[in-house]
């Protein structure tokens, strides 16, 4: 059995131009031909998003699945997961996902996989999820998020580089304790998590990266950038 694995992306077929992130998670995925299942409901499964899955995925040597829970036709979701290599969640509303996976037990599910080695990961709300909480844009202007799936500790920031509100809004939410010390991730990069520790950090651009963020109780929050490895073209 694999150890339990999370990968933070900053970017990937969602958002970048070139596919060096989502190569990344086939590699950590350790599998010459892995089965990569994406889970869209974030967006409410939206079609076109799907599309843009199986289109950077389909010849990409994988096997490339989706599940959607607004129109659904799995009946056993813990049979279909669990056959998994790769969970990929897509970005979108973090907190409706939660709810949704919440109402057809697929929390439980995904608590399974993780601990059975399915390789979990995923873009804004799908790296946001795995936390116990976020600072998330779930409800307007980014605020604290507090219900994560809690299989990484702490909390997570996505687009800490790229989104003018989140940097200081995240500080100021460790600081003041709105939020557990967790994790900033820019956009460009990712992040592996192995057994609840980041084991690798990876950028697409130079400076993209992840940082931990937290309070010392000696002065205000503070960040810490971690080394990032820069994916070849």
């Amino acid at each position: 059995m694999s150890a339990p694995t999370i990968a933070l992306l900053g970017g990937g077929f969602s958002t970048d131009p070139d596919t060096l992130l989502d190569g990344f998670v086939l590699t950590a995925a350790g599998r010459p031909r892995p089965k990569v299942c994406f889970l869209p409901t974030a967006s409410g499964d939206a079609p076109g998003y799907i599309e843009r899955f199986h289109a950077a995925f389909g010849g990409r040597g994988c096997e490339a699945s989706h599940l959607e829970l607004f129109r659904r036709t799995v009946t056993d979701l813990r049979a279909f997961v669990l056959a998994q290599d790769v969970v990929y969640v897509g970005g979108g509303n973090t907190a409706n996902m939660l709810a949704v996976w919440r109402l057809h037990g697929l929390d439980a599910v995904l608590r399974e996989a993780y601990r059975a080695g399915v390789l979990l990961c995923g873009i804004s709300a799908g790296a946001c999820c795995w936390f116990e909480s976020a600072f998330s844009d779930s409800f307007g202007p980014p605020a604290p998020l507090t219900d994560g799936l809690g299989l990484l500790p702490g909390s997570l920031c996505p687009h800490y580089d790229s989104e003018p509100a989140r940097r200081p809004g995240y500080l100021a939410a460790v600081n003041n304790l709105a939020l557990p010390a967790g994790w900033a991730l820019d956009d460009g990069a990712a992040a592996l998590f192995t057994d609840g520790r980041p084991t690798d950090v990876v950028t697409r651009k130079e400076g993209a990266t992840l940082r931990r963020v937290q309070a010392d109780g000696a002065g205000p929050a503070h960040e810490t950038a971690r080394t990032a490895r820069v994916l070849a073209g």
